[in-house]
């Protein structure tokens, strides 16, 4: 497992639980020690920790409400404080609620805009200090195919992920050559919780591959990125069963 000097550590954002979870615990099987860091599920992100832990790695939990304008800073902090430093982000938490024309409100378009597009930019700026040191550091942001194919029924979702494509792309510019940014936008991937039967049986009937996507499948990109990637900087990658191409 190395020594404490060749170390790496890996902050995951929304890591407790969903797609977070199964990508804290694929960093760590890649041999990352991971910085759990949640809002409110408490619980699911202590059991995330225990799963790490019993790969062999370090976690670390960390609570913050993200829309906190002081939060991004002190999580990083806190990363680097635990874990002794920071070579990969993983900016994965993330608002999803409904927001249709004639029903949508200043306090839905704050949520979304500052969880899913100012936090993830304010944590790459407290990590860059951290991610230049140990060339190449890492950032992956979780992205959404309706940044690019927006729903009328989530508007404001869609257009905070869309400007989280854009600050994947300009991050990639700003940070090269010593940190590589990328970005990764599932389709049908674990529906959201609540989400009715038949919501499901007309997304699906757009995917060519006739299915819903895994955790695990998110999962082993971010591990790809992380871990064997090279020369890939500033892109979107879907993984979406297809869906992008429909």
């Amino acid at each position: 497992m190395g020594s404490n000097d060749d170390r790496r550590v890996a902050l995951v954002t929304g890591g407790g639980r969903r797609v977070g979870r199964a990508i804290a615990v694929e960093a760590a099987r890649a041999g990352y020690d991971v910085a759990v860091h949640y809002r409110t599920s408490a619980e699911q992100a202590r059991q995330t920790a225990d799963e790490i832990r019993a790969l062999g790695r370090r976690a670390a939990l960390i609570q913050a409400d993200l829309t906190d304008e002081s939060a991004p800073q002190a999580v990083v902090d806190q990363t680097v404080d635990q874990l002794g430093g920071l070579n990969a982000l993983v900016n994965n938490a993330s608002v999803y609620e409904p927001s249709r024309l004639g029903e949508m409100s200043h306090v839905c378009w704050r949520v979304h805009l500052e969880t899913n597009l100012i936090a993830p930019a304010m944590l790459a700026q407290a990590a860059w200090p951290h991610l230049r040191r140990c060339p190449p550091g890492h950032i992956v942001n979780l992205c959404d195919i309706g940044g690019d194919r927006p729903w009328t029924s989530y508007v404001a979702y869609c257009a905070s992920k869309s400007g989280l494509i854009n600050l994947t792309r300009a991050l990639a510019k700003a940070m090269a050559p010593e940190v590589f940014v990328n970005g990764i936008s599932p389709g049908v991937v674990l529906p959201p919780e609540g989400c009715d039967e038949q919501t499901r049986k007309l997304a699906l009937a757009r995917v060519p591959l006739d299915r819903e996507g895994r955790p695990e499948d998110v999962a082993a990109l971010v591990r790809f990125l992380l871990e064997r990637n090279t020369y890939i900087l500033g892109q979107i990658i879907n993984v979406d069963g297809g869906r992008s191409t429909a």
